[in-house]
């Protein structure tokens, strides 16, 4: 055999377009997904079906059509630019894939397998473990590889949440809005739900169970999303020199009505601004290209909300 490798992206995904239909169709496939609404399939489908798509498509397209780029969602346009970049930088083939939508896991594998490849290295472009985003990449591409050459080998990148690489990435990325000056720094990640941390925790009781839960090293935080976070946080304000009592961590996204993790970010920001926090700027490490949550939730929604409570700039 012979030994020919190949790189397959993961990320999200989104919408083929803002129309209604489009958006729909996204968020049928997401949200029907077991690993990130993690409740019985029956309860699943009638929540999904009857109560979120008969309304949410339509506003989430509204949203959609608000951060739209002539090349498409800013999503896809960034991660396509990231494979480029990738592929000018090494001698193997490199694919990208969305989780949901297009380009398909499915497309993507076919792809690098007829291309000859004997053996994939899977790089989910999420830099924290979650059973929505991390884990669910990974299943997805397991499920196709097994159905399509079960003898290819398949090698996954782990998260890079605290990799020096990425925290210099990160740090790069926002010196030049730190260097202006700031009252507040705000990490903001996407949110999830309590139950779903438990539900990683491979001791089963870990998790949650005290408040310190996160600090220190434990195994559990090998697939601990809030731990993970943590980190990242703590490798940034080292290397960038922030003051402890200038940033503060929040999470942002919540759905439903069952426990998220806390502080939420669009309560953290109006509570801020009324503590007399002016100019506020929000960094999104969770994220590893501008998205809709990063650009119309932080970036519009977000500065609404700050400055409405008395902040000056976000």
């Amino acid at each position: 055999m012979s030994d020919k490798k190949g790189v397959l992206l993961v990320n999200l995904g989104s919408p083929d377009s803002p129309a209604v239909g489009n958006v729909r169709r996204y968020l049928r496939e997401f949200l029907m997904d077991g690993r990130v609404m993690d409740i019985p399939w029956l309860t699943r489908f009638f929540v999904v079906h009857f109560a979120i798509l008969p309304t949410r498509p339509r506003e989430s397209a509204e949203a959609y059509r608000k951060v739209w780029l002539p090349e498409g969602s800013p999503l896809v346009v960034t991660s396509k630019n990231v494979r480029e970049q990738l592929q000018t930088r090494v001698d193997v083939p490199v694919e990208l894939a969305m989780r949901y939508q297009n380009p398909s896991i499915e497309l993507a594998v076919d792809n690098l397998l007829n291309g000859g490849v004997d053996e994939i290295l899977l790089i989910p472009l999420f830099p924290h473990y979650a059973m929505s985003s991390y884990e669910t990449a990974v299943e997805k591409t397991k499920t196709v590889l097994d159905r399509r050459a079960p003898g290819v080998k398949l090698v996954v990148q782990p998260p890079f949440f605290d990799q020096p690489d990425y925290i210099r990435a990160l740090v790069a990325s926002a010196s030049e809005t730190l260097d202006r000056g700031y009252d507040h720094l705000l990490f903001s990640f996407h949110g999830l739900p309590e139950r779903q941390l438990r539900k990683t925790d491979p001791s089963g009781r870990h998790c949650l169970a005290a408040s310190d839960c996160c600090a220190g090293s434990h195994p559990a935080h090998g697939t601990c999303y809030r731990a993970q976070c943590f980190k990242t946080v703590e490798a940034f304000v080292q290397a960038a020199g922030v003051p402890p009592e200038n940033y503060s961590v929040a999470f942002q996204s919540r759905l439903g009505r069952d426990p998220w993790l806390q502080p939420y970010t669009d309560l953290e920001l109006p509570r801020l601004a009324k503590q007399g926090v002016k100019r506020m700027l929000v960094i999104c490490p969770a994220f590893v290209s501008d998205c809709l949550e990063t650009i119309e939730e932080i970036g519009m929604r977000a500065k609404e909300t700050f400055t409405e409570a008395g902040g000056e700039s976000l």
